[in-house]
């Protein structure tokens, strides 16, 4: 018997149905946009978990991972892969239902769920495990198309390096217009 809080291996449980799933319902908006949730999430990336095991994992109570958990199913993000008698109760085993999550632009204005949930991650993680910067530049539409080629192909080709027995790491990468700076004045007449 495996030990208890061992995660199956990967070829005993079905893999995620599809590579992803683009979030477009309230039910599923607003089960992502809680960050309890978000990290059960990411924590499912590296394989199928058990109530258990999410909650020692995360620090969470069982009865918090069940309810979390049973939202993320009712959303279709999250769904059983395999159950299993332990001392007589019935233990399910989670797993994602796609690997990518592909949520809607939040438009100018509205709140990101990507962003607001990266930056909670960020703000509980290690002081030594993480890299912080922040440039004001000034980009023609060339060099800004440039530079978001560039992060992109920067982060999938360290997504390909990914391995599940290596330490997380997350990157969430920012390049984006600011509507309160506009171009100085070029009018030096004054």
């Amino acid at each position: 018997m495996p030990p208890r809080d061992a995660r199956p291996p990967a070829g005993e449980v079905p893999a995620a149905e599809s590579d992803q799933i683009a979030l477009s319902s309230d039910l599923q908006l607003r089960a992502i946009s809680n960050v309890v949730r978000h990290r059960i999430l990411a924590f499912l990336l590296s394989g199928p978990a058990t109530i258990a095991q999410i909650s020692e994992a995360q620090g969470l109570l069982k009865g918090s991972t069940s309810y979390h958990l049973r939202i993320l199913q009712d959303a279709g993000l999250v769904q059983v892969v395999s159950t299993r008698k332990v001392r007589g109760v019935q233990e399910r085993t989670y797993g994602r239902t796609a690997k990518k999550l592909v949520l809607p632009d939040p438009g100018a204005g509205q709140p990101d769920i990507v962003m607001r949930n990266a930056l909670a991650d960020l703000e509980s993680a290690p002081a030594d495990s993480r890299l912080v910067e922040l440039r004001h530049l000034r980009l023609d539409d060339a060099a800004f198309d440039e530079l978001a080629t560039r992060l992109r192909a920067l982060t999938r080709e360290f997504s390909a390096r990914s391995t599940p027995d290596s330490a997380a790491a997350d990157v969430a990468i920012m390049l984006y217009r600011p509507v309160d700076r506009p171009l100085p004045s070029t009018d030096h007449s004054s």
